[in-house]
């Protein structure tokens, strides 16, 4: 157990850090959204960069990890808007949101930094360039678009399809992505300074992603909401990780260190950007409440996780 919390500690102090300096007025809102930009449109980006160029491509490219993990996604994604629009009865926008938080991970900001500190920084950033690739083109859209098309009943899936793939030839992650493939497809180097700066920028990513999300957590209320909330972090912090393990053991000879990168990355919170997306469809509270209790709650089904991938040997040196 103690090698466990030596693992997860540092890394909710870092989350705690960030809350405790919204909570003393050390930063505002508005710095902690800036150093959110910062992370979200020069950080990731060049880590997701450094993935790509510094690994061989054929190491980075995992067709087993795509599948599984994609079709573990989509598997709960399909079972929420099952639950939220069959049995709940709930507008097709917001069945897209439930959606969307149990099967997107906050890759970036919790993934990324729990799986560097339990398998490396090498691996854990080729797992993200990969979760990237699964969330940024397929989870993702798939929610704005049924999203979109709920809120815009009558204008056709045709518009909802146009404006989700508007934003996202601007979403920074795909840019580095493509920066990424490109520089690695053609065996490119960046010139040495250059190479530099984006080394840089990567390992300022997982640092100051926890500090935001400490800063983002301060003051958001759950009252009132118990019963979403709760069905929407049970689905991502348990139902997620299950389906991801259970279409790994599908598959033959699973290459272990694999799956352990897939689970870290399963068992992270939704994505830190999910209560800005809910506020559009109307689910501003309740997708920033289940950010919430999902980001606290994962310190204990992430120290469970590394736990049992330890008793089964699933982690370097386990």
């Amino acid at each position: 157990m103690l090698e466990i919390l030596v693992i997860t500690t540092p890394i909710f102090l870092l989350i705690g850090a960030g809350y405790l300096a919204m909570a003393t007025r050390l930063v505002n809102r508005e710095q902690v959204q800036g150093i959110g930009t910062f992370v979200l449109y020069f950080a990731l980006p060049a880590l997701v960069i450094r993935a790509l160029t510094q690994t061989p491509l054929e190491e980075v490219l995992q067709p087993h990890y795509l599948l599984a993990y994609g079709l573990g996604s989509l598997a709960v994604f399909g079972f929420a808007m099952l639950l939220t629009l069959k049995v709940q009865h709930k507008p097709l926008s917001e069945g897209a949101m439930h959606a969307l938080g149990i099967s997107a991970s906050n890759s970036g900001f919790i993934g990324y930094p729990v799986a560097a500190m339990v398998l490396g920084s090498s691996p854990a950033s080729v797992f993200l360039a990969l979760n990237m690739l699964i969330e940024n083109l397929l989870i993702i859209p798939a929610a704005l678009i049924l999203a979109e098309a709920g809120r815009q009943r009558g204008t056709g899936i045709v518009t909802a399809v146009r404006k989700t793939v508007v934003r996202l030839v601007r979403n920074p992650i795909l840019i580095g992505l493509t920066l990424g493939m490109l520089l690695a497809v053609t065996d490119t180097d960046l010139p040495r300074p250059l190479a530099q700066v984006v080394d840089m920028l990567a390992s300022a990513a997982g640092p100051a992603a926890l500090f935001v999300i400490g800063g983002t957590l301060h003051g958001l209320q759950v009252r009132g909401m118990l019963g979403d909330v709760g069905q929407i972090v049970v689905g991502k912090l348990i139902l997620h990780p299950l389906a991801i393990l259970g279409l790994f053991l599908l598959m033959p000879e699973a290459d272990p260190m694999l799956l352990a990168g897939a689970l870290l990355f399963a068992c992270a919170p939704m994505i830190s950007v999910y209560p800005l997306l809910g506020q559009r469809y109307g689910m501003a509270g309740v997708s920033a409440a289940a950010l919430m209790v999902g980001t606290l709650a994962a310190f204990a089904t992430l120290s469970l996780a590394i736990g049992l991938m330890k008793h089964y040997d699933l982690l370097p040196g386990g």
